[in-house]
């Protein structure tokens, strides 16, 4: 008998398991992967998800995989790119995006380490229920044999797709289709530093990042409609995007593809219901969003300490376990919902603000007034101390025309 089951061990699943297993919890993690392993998804860091790392410890060892901070930031909307190195937090130089098989084998290792139980190449089939409650799992190892486990909750942290959440029959809400599709790939030598992100008015946008191993990833991502004419001459159109800013597009062309192009149009927003009698969602499996705003894996590791901190309420006596379950799923609405119409706003590939696109020219050719407005998008400078040191610079001269 466990206090928790914790079906998926990626980026929401181990999280849980390892701050549970931390607090003395026994906990049983299991997942159809073995690791390391690839997995579809994107894997940019954002600064909410590095201090995540941070207080548990284990960026370090993401540092360790020699997975380079990415220190230097570009932004572009099609009018002109702003670059810059926004203000690290500390000891945190800047945000990080190591390879999945990378980050998601370091997480498993540090849930076992805190004594969670690992049972990994098993294949969930169903749920076990006694009096309409949820209250283990059965399922196969990988040579075929069954077996079975009890908990007092079962967590899915099983992705878009949780087995947990189709067998509970948890609600969606807040649901909107796919809006983009999007491929990408790895290639070494292209030069290229930090992170760009170009969000164009052809509605195409592009993120660039360093990853480990000398490689960088590429990204490109169209509107959901042209997911087939995309799929029809993949390199071709990807190319033809890259164009779209020339520079990127001589860094990629300089370098190698070292990997299969990767993608889908498979990439619906959604809510799912959070909890239930005996069970929770976390993770993909709990709020899915595009990819475009890259927060996923930072939304998983906060909804994971959110989850965690509930279970540890309701299990120790100092809530009901379902009051405390309602109070998670209270506070991940409430925290997730603006990142969530971020992301789809985003994906939407719609022009920014107007606001935006004034301030973008009034602070250009600054570079410390960018290196600020840098620094709120990643989180590590805040809206009211970007007002406050904008106030103290010297004016900042007209844009050159032409």
């Amino acid at each position: 008998m466990y206090d928790a089951i914790v079906v998926g061990a990626r980026c929401a699943g181990s999280p849980t398991a390892m701050l549970l297993a931390r607090r003395g919890y026994r906990v049983l993690l299991v997942d159809r992967a073995t690791f390391p392993s690839d997995t579809f998804r994107a894997h940019v860091i954002r600064m909410r998800g590095v201090r995540s790392l941070h207080r548990w410890g284990l960026l370090e060892r993401v540092v360790a995989t020699n997975c380079p901070p990415l220190r230097r930031t570009l932004m572009d909307f099609g009018d002109f790119p702003l670059a810059g190195y926004p203000p690290g937090e500390g000891d945190i130089p800047g945000e990080y995006a190591p390879r999945r098989r990378v980050l998601d084998a370091l997480l498993v290792e540090a849930a076992v380490e805190a004594s969670a139980e690992l049972w990994d190449a098993f294949t969930v089939d169903d749920l076990l229920t006694e009096d309409g409650r949820v209250c283990g799992i059965t399922g196969r190892m990988a040579n075929g044999t069954r077996a079975s486990a009890r908990a007092r909750v079962v967590v899915g942290a099983d992705g878009q797709y949780s087995l947990v959440a189709r067998k509970v029959g948890a609600e969606h809400y807040h649901a909107r289709p796919s809006l983009t599709c999007a491929y990408y790939s790895y290639w070494s030598g292209t030069g290229i530093e930090g992170l760009e992100i170009h969000a164009l008015p052809q509605r195409r946008v592009m993120l660039a990042f360093q990853t480990n191993d000398g490689l960088s990833a590429v990204a490109v991502g169209w509107p959901a409609e042209e997911f087939h004419m995309v799929r029809a001459d993949l390199e071709g159109q990807f190319y033809r995007a890259l164009s779209l800013v020339p520079e990127l597009e001589a860094q990629v062309r300089g370098g190698r593809r070292e990997e299969p192009y990767r993608g889908t149009a498979d990439l619906p927003n959604f809510f799912r219901q959070a909890y239930g009698q005996g069970w929770a969602l976390v993770g993909d499996a709990s709020i899915h969003r595009d990819p475009a705003a890259a927060s996923g894996i930072s939304d998983a590791f906060h909804d994971a300490e959110l989850l965690a901190d509930a279970l540890d309420d309701g299990f120790s006596g100092r809530r009901p376990l379902d009051g405390a379950l309602a109070g998670y799923a209270h506070q991940r609405d409430t925290i997730g919902l603006p990142f969530f119409e971020e992301a789809c706003r985003t994906a939407a590939l719609t022009p920014p603000p107007p606001q935006l696109l004034q301030l973008r020219a009034a602070i250009r050719g600054n570079q410390q007034a960018i290196d600020l407005h840098l620094g709120v998008g990643r989180g590590t400078v805040s809206e009211e101390e970007f007002r406050r040191r904008m106030a103290a610079l010297a004016p900042v001269p007209a844009p050159a025309r032409g």
